[in-house]
Parts: structure tokens; C-alpha cells; sequence
């Protein structure tokens, strides 16, 4: 068993830290749909858009664990979380489906434009009234003549203001429950897509996000992803790389943070010695750094696990829960640590913490990801 990074691995990662550091040095986050766009462009030119498309589409190729690798040293080096989650959701939950289950024509139309970055792409799944719960999504496709009618509204859609094609479900057999859900690639262009204001947001505010409705948009058959019914199965593939591959970049930010509180912690001096010091200090920072580690050693086993062909429900279900409790906890240590600093938003702990809060519900929340991991054990 060879925990080592290859060289191969550690040099792609050392330049894409090196790149997103020298294009993001003066970056601010924005929520400007034209700054996010710029803001993507300079992502795409490191080809953080296309990690994991094939190369014959302008991507690089990597399987899930390299891609994992990439989008850390994304979340390491940039501070703008929601540009990091924006770009690591348009590729592992849109473009995944797209490379996997498009049809040629529909992958010849779009991945090239998805792994270029000129092609944003919005995962339209969520209703007001299903989450994780694909079954009770009311959204419908019915089919005509010329493809499928959809009709029905999405909300939390992660890009939407500023997407040009969304990934969506909708019910196409009423009677097939589960199986009775199909997936779909909807371009923006198409008549009846309807993208609703940004929605205002805790943090993540570098990813926008808005509400998308389907007014009986006709959507040509070619659009289709997988066969009628297979939406379900084709939701959860993508929820495998999104839990496992969009959560590396958590592990990023933790880093960064980590050595932001070893920084200030070892400079900042209160009764004439470092706080560093002081073992309620030291022994925090060593908190931080297990849940790091941890959670680190159980992201690379399920998306290796993943290159070897084996979607292992429980490897991902405890790596999302183990990634996004470390992100929280770590990131309220750090409020802690920074003190009084921590709590003003020149310092960016606060922008941390807000950012790391929604990893608890998004792709699935912790208490789903519990039910899982008790349900594979048999309970």
C-alpha cells in the first residue's frame, strides 16, 4: 500500500497552485456576472474546467483521484470558495453526466465548450420539495414528436445566472417511481428555460445561484442523457464524483487555513510569550490537523476506489461527512484562534466559516450521508 503522491501527481498539482495563485493574486470575490465570467475564464486557462473530460474535447483526462488532487490545489491556492465550488460542481455533476451519458452529438455540442470554460453548466436537481429524494421531483418531460416538453421549477441551482446549459430531471413514466425519472442537457438558449434572480446567500458568494423554470421548453430527443428512466441511476454516479472529487477542494482551504493559524498563532504574543505556546493553542491547532488528515486519507480511497470502477457508497458517504464536519469544526477553531481578528472580514476566517457551513447539506446532507453508511452495514 503506497501512500505517496507520484511525481507525475505532485508536479501537475505544484503548477496548478503556482497558476491559480499568480491569476488570482488580486482576485476578490464578486458576485457580478460578469466579473464570475472573467473570474471562470482565468479558471478554464489553468484547466480546472475540464480536468477530468477526455483530451479529444480539450481536457486533460485525469480520473476521479487526479482530478480530487486538482481542485485541492484549487481550494489551496484560491480564496474565492465559490468560484472553487461553482467550477468543481459545473464539472463533476454536468459535464460527468454529459461525458458519460450523451449522446455523440450532444458531447460533440458541448463538452468541448464545458472544458474550455466557455460553456458554464448549472446542475438543475433540487426542487422546494426533493433533495436528495429524486422521487419526488414533479418537474415533467413528456414526450412528443420533436423530443420532450419539460414543465416544472428548480431551485438552488449552483451557476444558474450565469450558466449556458443545465443537467436536469425530470419524470418521464409517473408510475416508475424511481425508474421513472430521466436526465437531460438543457442549453440555456432553448425557448421556455426561465433563470430567476441571484439568490442571496450566506457565503459562497462567488458561485451564483438562482431558480430556473421550464415553461413546456421543447428539448430535442439528442438532449437526452442515458435511456428514459435512467435519470435516477445517472443522479447518483454523478453524486459519487461530485461527494468525492468537489470535497478535495475543502481540503485545500483547510490547509491554507492551517497554516494562516500556525502563522498568526506563533506572531501574536500575550503575557510576554507566543500564544503558540500555550497548550489550549497548540493542542487546537493539532485537533485541526488530524481532522484534516483524516479526512484526507478517506477522499483519496473513495476516488481511487472510483478509478478502479467501484462506486463504494459507504468509502464516499464517510469521506463527504468526514470533509465537511473538519471544514466546519477546523473553521470555528480558527474563528478561536484568530480571536477578535477572526470575527472582521479583512482577515477572511469569517469568509472560511461561511463558505465551509453549507458543506453539511449540499451533495447530500450529513444526516444522508449517515443513513447510507448504516444502511450498507445492514442496519
Amino acid at each position: 500500500m503506497d501512500f505517496e503522491l507520484s511525481p507525475i501527481q505532485r508536479e501537475r498539482c505544484a503548477g496548478i497552485g503556482a497558476a491559480v495563485a499568480e491569476r488570482f493574486a488580486e482576485h476578490v470575490t464578486s458576485a457580478d456576472p460578469e466579473l464570475v465570467r472573467l473570474a471562470w475564464k482565468d479558471a478554464a486557462g489553468v484547466g480546472l474546467t475540464g480536468l477530468c473530460l477526455s483530451e479529444q474535447h480539450g481536457g486533460a483526462g485525469l480520473g476521479a483521484l487526479d482530478t480530487a488532487l486538482g481542485l485541492e490545489a484549487f481550494g489551496r491556492s484560491c480564496s474565492d470558495m465559490g468560484l472553487v465550488f461553482g467550477v468543481a460542481a459545473h464539472l463533476l455533476s454536468c459535464a460527468v453526466p454529459v461525458r458519460e451519458f450523451g449522446t455523440d452529438e450532444a458531447a460533440r455540442e458541448l463538452l468541448t465548450g464545458m472544458a474550455a470554460g466557455d460553456l458554464i453548466a448549472g446542475n438543475a436537481m433540487t426542487e422546494d420539495e426533493a433533495g436528495s429524494d429524486i422521487g419526488r421531483i414533479r418537474t415533467t418531460a413528456t414526450r412528443t414528436g420533436e423530443g420532450y416538453v419539460l414543465a416544472g421549477e428548480k431551485s438552488f441551482v449552483s451557476n444558474a445566472p450565469v450558466a449556458d446549459v443545465f443537467v436536469t430531471y425530470a419524470v418521464t413514466d409517473p408510475s416508475a417511481g424511481f425508474l421513472g425519472v430521466s436526465a437531460f442537457a438543457v442549453p440555456r438558449e432553448l425557448d421556455g428555460v426561465v433563470v430567476g434572480p441571484p439568490l442571496r446567500k450566506m457565503g459562497l458568494n462567488g458561485c451564483l445561484a438562482a431558480r430556473v423554470r421550464f415553461e413546456d421548453c421543447v428539448v430535442p430527443a439528442r438532449y437526452l442523457l442515458g435511456a428514459e428512466g435512467s435519470g435516477g441511476a445517472i443522479f447518483q454516479h454523478s453524486m459519487a464524483w461530485e461527494r468525492g472529487c468537489l470535497f478535495a477542494a475543502y481540503l485545500g482551504l483547510m490547509e491554507r487555513q492551517l497554516a494562516e493559524c500556525v502563522s498568526r498563532t506563533t506572531r501574536r504574543r500575550q503575557f510576554g510569550r507566543k500564544i503558540s505556546g500555550f497548550q489550549a493553542v497548540s493542542h487546537r491547532i493539532a485537533r485541526m490537523r488530524q481532522r484534516l488528515e483524516s479526512a484526507r486519507l478517506l477522499l483519496y480511497r473513495a476516488c481511487w476506489l472510483l478509478d478502479q470502477g467501484r462506486t463504494d457508497v459507504t468509502a464516499i458517504a464517510m469521506a463527504k461527512t468526514a470533509v465537511s464536519e473538519a471544514a466546519v469544526a477546523n473553521s470555528l477553531d480558527a474563528m478561536q484562534l484568530f480571536g477578535s481578528a477572526g470575527y472582521l472580514a479583512d482577515t477572511g476566517i469569517e469568509e472560511q466559516l461561511r463558505d465551509c457551513l453549507p458543506t453539511t447539506v449540499f451533495s447530500g446532507t450529513t444526516e444522508i450521508q449517515l443513513e447510507l453508511i448504516a444502511r450498507e452495514a445492514g442496519l
